[in-house]
Formats: C-alpha cells, structure tokens, sequence
C-alpha cells in the first residue's frame, strides 16, 4: 500500500485529490495540508512514501520545503503538482530532490499512475513539462563557445576580474571585453553576475 500525502493550499483541490487517491487500489491517503510549515511538522509521524507537492503556498514555498524533507529523508518520492511551467521552478524543484513533475491539468487516472511509476523509480512527468526539459538541454548543446571564449567564460567563474583576465591570457582589456560581449550574447545574459551564474547553474564550466 501506497501510503500518499498532500501539500497544497487550494481547499477544494485538497479535497477532491483526497477523494480519488483513497478511493484508488493500491494507495491510502495519508494526510493533507495547506502549508509546508505544518506538512514537515507531521511527515515523522505520518511516514508518507509519496508527496504530492505545490510550489506556490503560504509561508515557504514547495521548493523549499523539498529541500528540507531531503534532508532528513532521501526515501519519500516528491512529485511536484502545480500551475508553474517555467524553466527555472522545473529544474530547481527537480534539483532540490523532486522525483517527477505534473500539471494541475493533470487527469486524475493519470495522478494516479504516476504516482505508482515514480514508486517503481520513474520520474513522471508532464508532456509539456518533458518536452521543455528536452528543448533546454537540446539548447544548452548549441551554445558554441570558442575555445577562448571558454576560457574567459571559466576565468570570470573564478572571479578573476577584466584586467586579471587580460594578464592572465595575455591578450588586451578590449579584446576580453570583445569575448564578454560575444559570452552574453550566446547567454542571452546582461550582466557578470548572471553569465556567472548560468554558467555553473548549467555546468558550463
């Protein structure tokens, strides 16, 4: 048996989740909560096998409290369910230790199945949602960086600044603003502190 719990601030999703997972062979509604906070107060007790997570909720968010189940747990199997489709809140909540993604469009059979995948160790995901896992890496692979490009790119990771950079490559200050400038371009970043942060967000260094 399955043993299954809920962590979502929406009443009426709470309760019609309930609903179907009790009603569904092979699982047991555990609990429900409306906020991380009480959720991680209660997940001792309650031992649940599977979490069905929000992201947006009053007080910490899911991913957050991901992140801190994880530490105390690595056996719980998190699937995040939510309205968030963007490409850092997928990654981040699959970073922080979430096994799998799903809409809130989700139907109900499909909950379900994907609640008992990702017990077999699957990582269920929405189609929208692998799809745009698949596009981000496929993207990833086409950031071209010449070798020097590279270079510098690995150097600002170090925190080394433009002069430091010049000295240590031997070349000019303009010409490692000229490869900083073609680094943001292939970023589609604006700034140091975000070519930075993509870079080893991304492992690109």
């Amino acid at each position: 048996m399955i043993r299954v719990i809920i962590v979502e601030d929406d009443k009426e999703i709470r309760e019609s989740l309930s609903v179907f997972l009790d009603e569904s062979e092979g699982l047991k509604f555990a609990g429900s909560f409306a906020d991380c906070e009480t959720a991680l107060k209660n997940i001792p007790e309650l031992l649940p096998d599977v979490i069905l997570m929000d992201i947006s909720l009053p007080g910490m968010n899911g991913i957050e409290c991901v992140k801190k189940i994880r530490e105390k747990d690595e056996a719980i199997d998190i699937i995040m369910l939510t309205v968030h489709k963007n490409d850092e809140m997928i990654f981040d909540s699959l970073c922080s230790g979430a096994c799998g993604y799903l809409m809130k469009n989700t139907s109900p059979s499909e909950i379900i199945e994907a609640i008992k995948e990702v017990r077999n160790g699957g990582s269920p995901m929405s189609t929208e949602i692998a799809r745009r896992i698949v596009t981000s890496f496929r993207a990833k692979k086409t950031i071209d960086f010449t070798s020097r490009e590279h270079e510098v790119l690995a150097l600002l990771c170090k925190g080394l600044s433009y002069k430091s950079i010049a000295d240590k490559i031997f070349v000019s200050i303009e010409t490692v603003h000229f490869h900083i400038k073609n680094i943001y371009r292939k970023l589609h970043v604006n700034s140091k502190s975000q070519a930075v942060a993509k870079a080893i967000k991304e492992k690109l260094v």
